[in-house]
């Protein structure tokens, strides 16, 4: 890369280039991989703030299956795209909340939910209103991971685009000087020798 220094066609720009080049490789080495460590690490921090805050304020409630939830149509933002259909079945349940009050709601099933009168487990929070259940720590960690490979793509994309910006000035300068060079040279072409 800088190799060639006495190399009489190599000037200044292009060992400029070069340094660019090689302090640019050396932050997607170096500073690219730190970033994304550091992403990870603040992402994985706060999940598992969030796990722990998520773990103390929902608790498992055993329910009981009332019967299936109403049919409802549910659209994802093009009426004419057709019904959305949700990830999770529906039914309606019941369950006695933390104060001891019962309650009945439509709730969410990871499964395929069993005929009324069988039971089923949902999460609720401290009014005994239906939560979705908390994250878990494996779920936290694959979020923190691809936090981690977020930054570490973003500060790499940031150093490249650094370097093409810092190179394309570099190469408008370098033509600008010749543009300026060949303004003062071209009309001297042809005078001496050429019989012009």
């Amino acid at each position: 890369m800088l190799r060639g220094r006495r190399d009489p066609l190599r000037g200044a720009a292009d060992r400029h280039e070069a340094w660019v080049a090689l302090g640019a490789l050396l932050l997607l080495l170096v500073g690219a991989p730190v970033a994304g460590w550091a992403g990870g690490a603040v992402a994985d921090a706060s999940l598992e703030r969030s796990v722990r805050a998520q773990h103390a304020e929902r608790r498992a409630v055993e329910a009981v299956v009332v019967g299936p939830a109403p049919r409802r149509e549910r659209f994802g933002g093009d009426p004419e795209g057709g019904v959305r259909r949700s990830a999770h079945p529906r039914v309606t349940a019941s369950w006695q909340a933390p104060d001891g009050s019962p309650r009945t709601g439509e709730v969410a099933t990871a499964s395929r939910p069993g005929p009324p009168g069988s039971p089923l487990r949902i999460w609720t929070d401290a009014a005994g209103l239906p939560v979705p259940p908390p994250m878990d720590g494996r779920t936290a960690r694959t979020h923190a991971v691809l936090g981690g490979v977020g930054a570490f793509l973003l500060a790499a994309g940031c150093v490249e685009a650094g370097r093409r910006v810092v190179v394309g000035r570099m190469v408008r300068r370098r033509h600008e000087r010749i543009d300026r060079e060949w303004a003062a040279t071209a009309p001297l072409w042809g005078r001496t020798g050429t019989g012009g």
